[in-house]
Formats: structure tokens, C-alpha cells, sequence
């Protein structure tokens, strides 16, 4: 993998099908160009590929610092509630707490883990607290931790 967690799409490729899973270039791009979440995204040459967040291995996206909107959201399953109640929201596994810039979004994200549960965020108060925000290619907001303190349920 190179620097920005880019990988040539030929290396793909070959990697592809020396482990049994031939893919096309065609059936490459329908995968990027489909995907619901646009988890992925191709460098401006179409000669290189990259997760635009979400990575199981650690990888500089060179993300810039945002200033947020005020109010940034969060999609949990409802067995949650207790413990981000006492210690806010954690990165856990990841390399970031993902944030969704409305409801909406947030809602489908915690559907898929049982009955959603959305906590509103007080980003403004966050980012004016020295927090530092990023975006991903794909629109999802970044930070380190949610504290509890800057959450309400809605």
C-alpha cells in the first residue's frame, strides 16, 4: 500500500486472482461506482484505488482538519445507550468515530446493528473546545472520541 492508503489497481488485480478471486477492471468500477456508502474512490489517473475510510490496517489518509456544522450525528443500536452515556462515543477498532452530517444517515447507520438509537453531537462546541474534525472523501465525519458531554439522544 502507498502513502494516502492508495494501491495500483493492477497490483489489485493480480492479488486478486492469485488468491482465487478474479475480478475485471469493468467489475471493479461497478463496485466503486455502486457502492450505496462510496467507500472507495479512485485517484485522479484511474490508476489507483483506496477505502476512503474504515481501514483494517493503519493508513495516513492525509485528511484535512474541518470545521464542522453545528450539529453532527451518530447511529448506535439501542444496547449501547448505557455505555456511551459514561464514556461517549469510542473510535473501539477503528481508526476514527464515524459521524453523519444528518439524522437521517445516522439512523440507517445504527439500523444495521439492531433497533437505531441517533445521539445528536454539539460539534460547534466540540471544534471551539480544540477537537479536530476531518472528512472523508465520501463525506463521513472523523474525529478521535465523542465525548460524553457533547451528546444527547434524539
Amino acid at each position: 500500500m502507498e502513502n494516502g492508503g492508495w494501491l495500483k489497481i493492477e497490483d489489485l488485480l493480480a492479488t486478486c486472482r492469485c488468491n482465487n478471486f478474479p475480478i475485471t477492471r469493468e467489475e471493479l468500477e461497478e463496485v466503486v461506482r455502486k457502492n450505496d456508502k462510496q467507500r472507495f474512490s479512485f485517484d485522479e489517473n484511474g490508476e489507483k484505488i483506496r477505502a476512503n475510510q474504515g481501514h483494517s490496517v493503519e493508513v495516513d489518509l492525509h485528511l484535512e482538519r474541518k470545521i464542522p456544522p453545528a450539529k453532527l450525528f451518530h447511529g448506535t443500536a439501542r444496547r449501547n445507550i448505557d455505555m456511551i452515556k459514561e464514556h461517549g462515543v469510542l473510535k473501539m477498532s477503528r481508526h476514527h468515530v464515524h459521524l453523519s452530517a444528518d439524522a437521517e444517515t445516522a439512523r440507517k447507520v445504527g439500523a444495521r446493528h439492531g433497533k437505531p438509537v441517533i445521539f445528536e453531537i454539539d460539534a460547534a462546541a466540540m471544534s471551539e473546545s480544540g477537537y479536530h474534525f476531518f472528512v472523508s472523501a465520501n463525506g463521513v465525519w472523523l474525529i478521535e472520541s465523542v465525548p460524553p458531554e457533547f451528546l444527547r439522544i434524539i
